[in-house]
């Protein structure tokens, strides 16, 4: 096979091939009205700050995925697609999105799509968001089809993470992709956040945004929860738990979420300033009782245990993947201060 001269390292594939790796990293995908014999492709897979991302390139026009598809395949996240050269329209959602080099769109995979492109160089990378802990994070469950031009400051900033993972630079260590993904996390949301809810719902949405206030400024108090919300806001526990089931996630979801955000960054800070604080200190600073509730906590959020920020100091051994791990966390510093 030929080697593709847009990306070094790939090679072009026929549709059986192509589609078959589009399948098991993405689901069933469909050509529609296609010469199967004139196809040709290339995919691989990437790292992008602790996501599994899919950077791929075809010369079909028109790709589908059907709710036969989706039935099929049960899977449960959304994608951030970025659109690296020429143009695509995706259709999701009776939404239709058009993108041009740079822009992103927000796709939930769980959902029907269609991708139009008469450009035959078109090539597009989607990062991965797994949706329980992307829905936990932003406090709202996104509608796939949405996009954003590339010229928002946060459209930049996340454009240039995929730059960087397109060019090889990766996270050197765990804690460093984690410190990055509550970054890329909170880019998005600034991207995709709701627009301004119609006059019936504006009470609703002001009432939900007060709690999200209230529970932010409890979240290190181990005996705030729920309840405790409710009362603060002056509502039944009913009324504040179908607040946050409009919002596909529920109050003790949000919170655990804010602690565990909270723990990462702590823990982030005492590994680039090799403090011996006591991880389970960490733990109770967040609002939690017991450490090994904790640690179960941390690991399903995250994929690792709390400990790996220490091994992961110790494993770095030398100055150079010492300096990538800080340059790294700088990064992610400098995307989280655009939000502020």
């Amino acid at each position: 096979m030929l080697q593709n001269n847009d990306c070094p390292g790939t090679e072009q594939m026929d549709y059986r091939a192509w589609s078959a790796l589009v399948r098991s990293h993405c689901g069933r995908h469909r050509l529609v009205n296609e010469d199967l014999n004139s196809f040709s492709g290339w995919l691989r897979t990437l790292n992008v700050c602790g996501f599994t991302a899919v950077d791929a390139s075809c010369n079909a026009h028109r790709l589908e995925r059907t709710q036969q598809d989706v039935r099929l395949d049960d899977l449960d996240h959304y994608k951030a697609v970025f659109q690296v050269a020429g143009q695509s329209t995706i259709y999701q959602n009776n939404q239709c999105v058009q993108l041009a080099a740079g822009d992103v769109a927000l796709v939930d995979a769980a959902r029907p799509m269609t991708c139009v492109s008469d450009d035959v160089r078109v090539r597009r990378l989607s990062i991965h968001l797994p949706r329980r802990s992307f829905v936990s994070h932003l406090g709202f469950e996104p509608q796939g089809g949405a996009c954003r031009r590339s010229g928002t400051p946060a459209a930049r900033l996340l454009y240039e993470v995929v730059l960087d993972a397109l060019k090889g630079v990766e996270a050197a260590s765990p804690p460093v992709d984690s410190y990055m993904q509550l970054a890329v996390y909170n880019l998005l949301g600034a991207l995709f956040a709701p627009s301004d809810p119609p006059p019936s719902s504006r009470h609703a949405h002001g009432l939900f945004m007060r709690i999200r206030g209230l529970i932010k400024d409890r979240v290190a108090d181990p005996d705030f929860g729920p309840t405790e919300a409710a009362s603060e806001a002056g509502i039944s526990l009913r009324y504040l738990q179908k607040l946050f089931t409009q919002r596909g996630l529920t109050c003790t979801e949000f919170i655990y979420s804010l602690r565990l955000d909270h723990a990462a960054r702590l823990l982030d800070r005492r590994r680039l300033l090799n403090t011996r604080e006591p991880i389970s200190a960490i733990a109770y600073a967040c609002g939690f009782h017991d450490y090994t509730h904790f640690a179960r906590k941390f690991r399903h959020r995250f994929g690792y245990s709390p400990g790996a920020y220490s091994a992961a100091e110790h494993r770095a051994g030398n100055g150079a993947v010492r300096a990538g791990a800080d340059d790294s966390t700088r990064q992610a510093h400098d995307l989280l201060s655009a939000l502020i």
